[in-house]
């Protein structure tokens, strides 16, 4: 149904159900808000959104009333709604002035100056004076953690930041207590907040009430240079913007991407930008007589050179880890094929991934926006939490709106959504795959299930007979679907995971993968162990193998190397990378590497030119236009390619043995997963915090340092 409106004087047709602050927004009209967000409930709190609606007795504030609430005319018309009249005008410079009685106008000290609601809409909507001369109150300040300044006083009580903890975050750990005057929001306890997405309320609060703690005090909105680029802390591919002056990265905010992201980022995502600056390797190294010592390239690439030649290709091995771009491995790739070594792989140790199946067989198929239209939804040895708090957010947004049932098969964890345990390991999974227990029955009536495999379920000793089994469940609940629905979908946690399948970065014939490759290492079979930024696993011993260490960060694979390359972190070249769903982002450089760091890429161009095995491309242009030919999927940017082949026969054909063992978590501290993040000081601040709460321990903030937050843990700790 639609209904027609005459909104300044402009007749619009609009859907029947939107508000009218909706409405008038289609029509063209501005309407400023403060407590109003599409993303959250709505509250109705600051009355700034007032439009006068001929015949009705006073302003109205658009936010609250739908268009269809509106009373019809006596005689038919379309009802008429002003946003620009003198009532209109008058109640707006009212508000504005009824906000600002409190508000303390110390926007020169203020970190939101120049970003900030209050400020625009006091400018286009407010009076030049206040006629209120008593003394303004004052509101203690609250600590709400290492990554949210509070400066309370400002507070006009939008509650977008109640509601989004409440709604979106699911952690009721903010609210508003008091009454008029004494209204205030607080975390009742005073404890820092422990919610994976709580620094999103810095970006909802329009007033400076909550900043950023990290970043406070250090620039101007107006100073910064913006490149729009993508997050590689996991494989959601989150739309973010870098902000950087001069060399340093400042900061970095959401970009809005309805099918991604939304306008939401994961606190490790916001803040692990100091761990750009710490840690860093800016020039080669080599090492003689047992210690690492500076090197030109020109001497480190031939070291490398020369340990490379003189080595078998059957005893040298090459990783590459989880936040490369595309680019790089398959520069990488290109060079040990014409080199000869089968030994290559992108997948952590076991993981039960195979390109030469359908694509679809290690994609999350159903898309991440679509679990918006999920019914009934079975995770398997995952904690989307911790693995994608984006992802788990849309879960949640889908739960909300009810009529979806969840399961859960393995650690039972506090999601931030009610869920069926089922059991922890693959024996429940056996269960639901002969249609023994209640919940296969809710998969197959449902419209549009979804079967969600996490890493604790995918690696493992048996990681394919537990994706058999979960394809058979997929393939059971998904008889007489959508042609279109997918039910089949595989959960990264890596950023690097799905290009680097997508370029067959895997073994070839009678190559090790990474699980072998680590073992024939301790047994003196493997001679030179090539690392393209991979950490992620126990070091080989020294002695063992020879390492050569390309990445950004002086983490645990740059302290075992005999070599070291410094290559770029993701914000400092140009990369592809595609996510967990396979779309496929470009990410962009924001700055420049530092010191003599190159991008990946142009180091094994460099390497491969004195290996004699010259790689066909001198510029990120012509590398591309290669890697398109050998994967044409990766040229199709921002695009989901829907599934064309059902993964769970090819799966399923490859049912083993299935251990008892439980599915474990595969991440234990999401703070601390990569070497940016462990370079952090805010991701270490946010990992002890962490750790206090899970033990119980009182942490309280001490010193008068705002930009340094230390913690001080009590004696019964």
């Amino acid at each position: 149904m639609s209904k027609k409106l005459i909104i300044d004087d402009t007749e619009i047709e609009v859907e029947d159900g939107i508000t009218l602050l909706q409405a008038c927004e289609q029509a063209g009209a501005e309407i400023p808000r403060f407590c109003y967000h599409e993303r959250l409930s709505i509250a109705g709190n600051c009355r700034m959104c007032l439009v006068e609606v001929k015949g009705a007795p006073k302003p109205i504030a658009s936010c609250a009333q739908t268009v269809n609430e509106l009373r019809p005319n006596p005689d038919g018309s379309p009802n008429v709604i002003l946003t620009k009249s003198a009532l209109v005008k008058k109640a707006r410079e009212g508000v504005m002035e009824f906000l600002l009685i409190n508000h303390p106008l110390d926007c020169p000290i203020c970190d939101q100056g120049g970003e900030c609601d209050l400020q625009d809409q006091a400018m286009a909507y407010g009076v030049g004076g206040s006629r209120y001369v008593e003394n303004k109150r004052a509101v203690e300040e609250k600590y709400l953690g290492p990554l949210i300044r509070t400066f309370m006083t400002r507070c006009i009580h939008c509650t977008r930041c109640v509601r989004f903890m409440t709604e979106v975050a699911g952690v009721d750990e903010l609210g508003l207590i008091g009454r008029g005057e004494d209204a205030e929001i607080t975390t009742y306890l005073e404890h820092g907040m422990l919610s994976e997405l709580s620094a999103n309320v810095n970006d909802l609060c329009p007033v400076g009430a909550l900043t950023h703690r990290p970043w406070s005090n250090t620039a101007r909105p107006w100073e910064l240079r913006k490149t729009e680029t993508i997050d590689v802390m996991d494989a959601v591919g989150s739309n973010i913007r870098v902000d950087s002056r001069g060399p340093e990265v400042m900061r970095i905010l959401p970009r809005n991407n309805d099918s991604v992201n939304e306008e939401w980022i994961s606190d490790k995502t916001r803040h692990v930008w100091d761990g750009l600056k710490t840690q860093r390797l800016d020039q080669p190294y080599v090492r003689r007589g047992g210690k690492l010592r500076p090197a030109t390239w020109e001497e480190a690439l031939g070291v490398v050179t020369q340990k490379l030649a003189q080595t078998e290709a059957s005893r040298i091995g090459v990783i590459a880890g989880d936040l490369c771009g595309a680019e790089e491995m398959f520069a990488l790739k290109s060079l040990m094929d014409r080199m000869g070594v089968a030994n290559v792989d992108c997948r952590a140790a076991h993981e039960a991934f195979d390109p030469s199946l359908p694509r679809s067989s290690y994609l999350f198929n159903t898309t991440i926006e679509g679990i918006d239209d999920a019914d009934a939804i079975l995770l398997v040895g995952t904690n989307p939490r911790l693995e994608a708090p984006i992802l788990n957010a849309r879960i949640r947004k889908r739960y909300l709106k009810g009529g979806c049932e969840i399961a859960l098969v393995g650690a039972q964890v506090p999601l931030t959504y009610r869920y069926e345990h089922l059991g922890t390991g693959p024996a429940a999974l056996s269960e639901l795959a002969d249609g023994k227990h209640a919940f296969a029955e809710i998969l197959s009536k449902a419209k549009a299930p979804m079967v969600i495999v996490g890493a604790g379920a995918y690696r493992r000793f048996d990681g394919e007979a537990v994706m058999a089994l979960a394809a058979r469940i997929a393939r059971a609940a998904g008889k007489d679907k959508a042609a279109d629905w997918r039910v089949f979908n595989v959960l990264h946690t890596a950023a690097a995971r799905v290009a680097g399948l997508d370029l067959g970065f895997v073994p070839g014939k009678g190559g090790l993968d990474t699980a072998g490759m680590l073992e024939f290492a301790k047994h003196d079979g493997l001679e030179v162990l090539y690392l393209l930024g991979a950490d992620e696993f126990d070091m080989p011993p020294p002695d063992d193998v020879f390492v050569i260490y390309q990445g950004s960060h002086g983490d645990a694979g740059a302290h075992r190397a005999d070599v070291i390359l410094p290559g770029s972190a993701y914000t400092e070249k140009s990369a592809t990378y595609a996510n967990t769903e396979g779309r496929v982002q470009l990410g962009l450089k924001a700055v420049f590497a530092p010191g003599e760091a190159k991008e990946d890429w142009a180091i094994l161009r460099a390497l491969s030119a004195q290996l004699g095995h010259t790689l066909p491309f001198d510029n990120l242009t012509e590398l591309r236009a290669a890697m398109y030919k050998q994967a044409p999927q990766l040229q199709r940017i921002d695009d989901v390619t829907p599934a064309t082949e059902d993964p769970c026969s090819a799966l399923i054909a490859r049912e083993g043995k299935v251990s008892d063992t439980p599915f474990a978590e595969v991440i234990s501290d999401f703070y601390l997963t990569n070497p940016i993040a462990r370079a952090s000081r805010v991701m270490a601040q946010l990992s002890a915090l962490k750790a206090a709460a899970a033990t119980d321990a009182r942490v309280t903030p001490f010193g008068t340092d705002e930009a340094s937050v230390q913690y001080q843990m009590s004696p019964e700790a």
